[in-house]
């Protein structure tokens, strides 16, 4: 019998799989970045769409099995991408989502990851559209700095999203950009 793994996660990326099925990666409390297999989730009524859509996070279960992680049972607990009421906040999201999934190669449990994007979608729900350049800046640094690729101090903690600290990003605008196109060119990509 294989163990079932109970989590809350992030859907950062959907891949059709098949006819109804579909790869979901998905951001991890316990477990980092983790690509599974959910079957049926394309199909017309599935139980599981809402749940595994891109943006949602929900609670999890998740089985290992020989050929990878498989979703087993999810629960929609917030649904981001409804929040996010305006398409550059959207955008934002995809492009945070889009440089993470392309820094993180594999699981990689990493505590500061899942606050922190759950702290940036949720700036990009509640904060005026005027605040979410400063958001992605803000979490495209903090991405970095936790996966080791950026140097120097960022104020605050990771997961923090107020108005004090992205006036602050706003000041450094140009300098956090510069530490943010180092980090990238460090990592390789």
């Amino acid at each position: 019998m294989r163990h079932k793994y109970e989590t809350r996660g992030i859907v950062l990326s959907r891949t059709p799989l098949g006819e109804a099925n579909a790869y979901v990666t998905l951001l991890t409390r316990e477990l980092g970045l983790v690509r599974a297999r959910a079957q049926g989730v394309r199909a017309q009524g599935a139980k599981l769409a809402a749940s595994l859509a891109t943006f949602a996070e929900s609670s999890l279960v998740l089985v290992r099995g020989k050929e990878g992680w498989r979703v087993a049972g999810a629960i929609l607990e917030e649904e981001w991408f409804t929040q996010m009421r305006h398409p550059a906040s959207r955008a934002a999201a995809s492009r945070v989502s889009g440089l993470f999934l392309r820094l993180v190669a594999g699981e990689t449990p990493d505590p500061e990851l899942f606050p922190l994007v759950t702290g940036f979608f949720r700036a990009l729900a509640t904060l005026p559209e005027d605040a979410h350049e400063a958001a992605e800046i803000r979490a495209a640094l903090c991405i970095l700095a936790a996966l080791g690729l950026v140097a120097g101090e960022i104020p605050g903690e990771a997961s923090e999203f107020t108005p004090a600290i992205l006036a602050d990003v706003r000041r450094k605008r140009a300098e956090y950009i510069t530490r943010i196109n180092r980090g990238i060119a460090a990592s390789g990509l």
